[in-house]
């Protein structure tokens, strides 16, 4: 299969592009800065491009059997999310489908369900609260309302979405990414500083690595599923401050203590509920080993950065 991967040198999508290489398809990568992935180039295609760059995609696109959309468009208002993110989102939705791709992942997010519930399940309405979440909400809206155009015909492609979770990743090779939110990298420099670790008490959530949900973007994209939308967190709730102590063990050494910032959050944590891609696919991950590894990466490289101040 050849696979058309938007944002595939990403936080998620390096993962996702190594799964499919793996797998044994062919990898076409839409990345803005491709000369810092060498890695990758000697893997896949790597396209230099944004996905506003609507030719440059339906000259790509075409040939291939699948688009699997991780890329992120931002903005500061609705109107420039809306345009950077929802339409290009749509763009390549519809260009995806003219050009004969038979199967298409949008990649959205938890906060596209937005307030949060007692139990989280994909069968629950949206209910967005803050543009990011209202953008992902509106693309998943349109990848699964897609059925036919109004002059009666019918949309081949299949269409599916994935929510992640919290998605941290340790660098498959040494010019790989982490995520973009910085927590574990702070939370290691204060340690490694013997400087406090401020957390909000009770505060976590069901993590999952990046490796472990490119299982799920493999296994969807090879079946033949349609209009289906698979949350993808670990089935584990973790809280930053269990986090907090398996990094002041590994760096026994510090003096860092863990302050707790207490906001009023209750004990029991809001969960979401995983068990839909463990029924469809038999995945399920507690991912406690991989964030050990992580939290290790994390404080390497804090050491590391010291070092060369």
């Amino acid at each position: 299969m050849k696979i058309f991967i938007t944002g595939g040198t990403g936080n998620i999508g390096q993962y996702v592009t190594l799964a499919a290489i793996e797998a044994g398809h062919e990898a076409v990568v839409l990345s803005r800065s491709p000369e810092k992935y060498p890695s990758f180039a000697q893997k896949a295609t790597l396209v230099r491009g944004n996905i506003t760059d609507y030719d440059l995609l339906a000259d790509y696109i075409k040939g291939c059997d699948a688009v699997i959309h991780i890329a992120l468009g931002w903005g500061k208002e609705p109107v420039s999310m809306l345009t950077n993110d929802t339409a290009a989102t749509v763009n390549l939705l519809e260009m995806s489908e003219k050009a004969g791709v038979k199967k298409f992942i949008y990649t959205s997010s938890t906060a596209a369900m937005g307030q949060m519930r007692n139990v989280m399940a994909e069968n629950m309405s949206n209910l967005p609260i803050d543009l990011y979440g209202s953008t992902k909400s509106a693309s998943e809206a349109y990848t699964l309302g897609f059925r036919k155009y109004y002059d009666g015909n019918d949309v081949s492609m299949k269409r599916n979405v994935i929510r992640p979770g919290y998605t941290y990743s340790t660098p498959p090779f040494p010019d790989g990414v982490t995520q973009p939110d910085s927590r574990f990298r702070d939370m290691a420099e204060a340690i490694i500083s013997d400087k406090p670790v401020v957390l909000t008490k009770y505060d976590g959530t069901q993590f999952i690595s990046a490796n472990e949900i490119a299982q799920l973007y493999l296994k969807l994209v090879e079946s033949d599923k349609n209009e289906e939308v698979y949350l993808a967190l670990g089935n584990m709730f973790t809280s930053w401050e269990s986090i907090a102590k398996i990094a002041l063990e590994m760096h026994s050494s510090s003096k860092s203590e863990i302050i707790l910032n207490d906001l009023g959050w209750g004990a029991e944590p809001m969960r979401f509920d995983v068990g839909k891609m463990e029924k469809d696919f038999g995945l399920s991950f507690d991912s406690q080993e991989r964030l050990r590894e992580h939290i290790r990466w994390n404080l390497d490289w804090a050491v590391k950065k010291q070092a060369q101040m």
